[in-house]
């Protein structure tokens, strides 16, 4: 087996798996999720349509169970349908590395179950994404959607630090304690912030998506405890920074958690600050991402 190939192979599958985040961010950031109102299909069709004209005259009927306002918007239906274009390529990446390292059972075992286990996750991430619009976009399932991500994002970079098993690790029982820790902290922090972007969501339809400046004073308790939660995080990671430093092959993941934690807490002061800019809602998700990730990838060595 061609292992470095493979290697750079499955980073490029990680890569497409943070791709992936990005597009739901967008999505949300947008007001997109009901750009398509069905699913698989959008509007009934697969390659959507880029005029209402091509809609049956009564296309607002057929999806008026939907209870929301399913009028044609294609800029909303195209962000949506390249979220779902972008899932599908994340799909094929997995089922090629799966193949690729299928053949080579006896001695990747753990390999072939890991990359076996992420090919059956996408397919039911994909599955679960059609209950979410079916749901309306149910705030439950969008959450359970994007801790699914994660699960398969860390699938990923199991991968590849399996496949990189000439490195030792680094014997230290305390700060593997300590990156569980975070880990855990991490995920509190993150299902607070769908919990935060919900109630977004919802303010900002209240306001018809105007005065973002009175958006934040509508929040409750949940944003304070993101908040502060964001506190123990950065000392956390900051502490593991300084404990980790100077591992030579945990390196560039501490600098990588140390970048993620001072762009999570600018983007956080952005949006809290500046009127929720669009562009700062999908950066905070993808940066709280990468660093769940780096934590992770400390932890696992």
């Amino acid at each position: 087996m061609n292992e470095k190939a493979f290697t750079k192979f499955s980073k490029i599958v990680l890569i497409n798996v943070f791709l992936v985040i990005l597009a739901g961010g967008i999505v949300r950031m947008t007001q997109s999720g009901m750009g398509c109102p069905d699913w698989p299909r959008c509007f009934g069709r697969w390659i959507p349509p880029t005029d209402e004209s091509q809609l049956p005259a009564n296309y607002k009927q057929i999806y008026a169970f939907k209870y929301v306002d399913t009028s044609f918007n294609v800029y909303h239906t195209w962000v949506e349908y390249f979220n779902r274009l972008v899932g599908m390529l994340l799909g094929i990446l997995l089922l090629i590395q799966f193949v690729w390292v299928a053949r080579y059972w006896k001695s990747k075992k753990s390999i072939v179950l890991l990359c076996g286990a992420n090919l059956l996750l996408t397919g039911f991430q994909g599955y679960l994404g059609s209950k979410v619009v079916e749901a309306n976009l149910e705030v439950v399932k969008i959450t359970v959607h994007m801790l699914v991500a994660l699960v398969i994002a860390a699938l990923s970079l199991k991968v590849i630090n399996q496949m990189n098993h000439d490195k030792e690790k680094v014997a230290n029982k305390n700060l593997k304690a300590i990156s569980f820790i975070t880990i855990i902290l991490l995920l509190i922090q993150i299902v607070m912030g769908t919990q935060v972007r919900q109630q977004i969501d919802d303010i900002s339809k209240s306001f018809d998506f105007m005065h973002r400046d009175q958006w934040v004073q509508h929040l409750n308790g949940v944003f304070n405890f993101h908040r502060i939660f964001s506190i123990l995080i950065g000392v956390a990671c900051v502490y593991l920074y300084m404990m980790y430093k100077d591992v030579k092959k945990l390196r560039l993941s501490c600098q990588l958690m140390i970048v993620t934690v001072i762009g999570n807490i600018v983007l956080g002061l952005i949006m809290a600050s500046m009127n929720m800019p669009a562009f700062a809602q999908p950066a905070h998700l993808v940066f709280s991402s990468i660093l769940l990730m780096t934590v992770y990838y400390n932890w696992l060595n």
